[in-house]
């Protein structure tokens, strides 16, 4: 079972709710997609750690072989190629490795090299298997560590909880796509409405099951919960504005491990989760 927790933006409580929602349970597995700044392993310091590189492919020139026809050129629609006086210059910013400026190639001066764009490190707190992707800086794509995560066929026989990318772009959809469930962590505002929103189309374009967790929820007008009551979307559960859980958020501490009352929370929570996946 693979649930899958998302928002609209970073800050929202997305972390908290899936990293407290492993812990709740007695045994999970946490993957951590946001690769570009990653902070699930600060909660859980995970021990017994073990790291793998992600590498892409990138095309190499010989350039004693190459003629100047241009073909790869001319097939590679991402501009990551071009034959400047006598010497063909691959862009590697540009480039998606696809290969195919490879496979046409005539002269065969063109082949591939490995390029390390990140790493995947796995992990044990407790109950938790901690897996996290990191991407180095300055890459453009962090969707090969993403697949990297999630390749893992045995991890889909585990409850595993799945801290995706912010926002909606395509980092998201790959961390979604193979989800049973999705949560979507919405705080009580317009702006938090506008964020839900965005997410809202994305799982419903993947055809997803999903229900919304309201974060940060006080007395008074709650704009995310009005939107999910006209939109007829299942409210999971809602956590608190509390000066106690954000102290302990703000000191990584996972709160379900130091707080009988949270808990209890995010027992209940998880308790009606399962529920809603059955």
């Amino acid at each position: 079972m693979k649930i899958a927790v998302l928002s609209g933006k970073g800050g929202t409580g997305k972390t908290l709710v899936s990293v407290n929602l492993a812990a709740a349970a007695k045994e999970a597995v946490y993957i951590d997609c946001d690769v570009e700044e990653p902070n699930g392993h600060l909660f859980f310091k995970p021990e017994k750690i073990e790291s793998v590189d992600v590498s892409i492919k990138m095309p190499y020139v010989d350039e004693g072989l190459c003629v100047g026809c241009r073909k790869c050129v001319d097939f590679c629609k991402y501009n990551a190629l071009a034959y400047i006086g006598t010497k063909l210059y691959v862009f590697e910013e540009v480039c998606h490795s696809c290969g195919g400026c490879v496979m046409f190639c005539p002269e065969k001066a063109l082949s591939e090299k490995d390029k390390v764009i990140g790493e995947v490190k796995r992990g044990i707190s407790e109950n938790i298997t901690v897996i996290t992707g990191i991407m180095n800086t300055g890459e453009t794509s962090g969707i090969p560590i993403i697949k990297k995560l999630l390749e893992d066929k045995n991890e889909s026989k585990n409850l595993t909880f799945i801290d995706c990318p912010p926002g909606s772009a395509c980092i998201v959809m790959e961390s979604i796509k193979d989800a049973d469930y999705c949560i979507l962590v919405a705080e009580p505002s317009l702006f938090g409405v506008h964020n839900l929103e965005m997410v809202y189309e994305l799982i419903n374009l993947f055809k997803k099951p999903h229900g919304v967790v309201l974060n940060k929820c006080f007395n008074g007008n709650n704009p995310s919960e009005k939107f999910c009551i006209e939109k007829g979307i299942k409210i999971l559960g809602k956590i608190p504005f509390d000066n106690e859980l954000g102290t302990l958020n703000s000191n990584a501490l996972i709160s379900v491990r130091k707080s009988e009352k949270y808990r209890d929370i995010f027992a209940s929570l998880l308790q009606t989760v399962m529920k809603e996946t059955i």
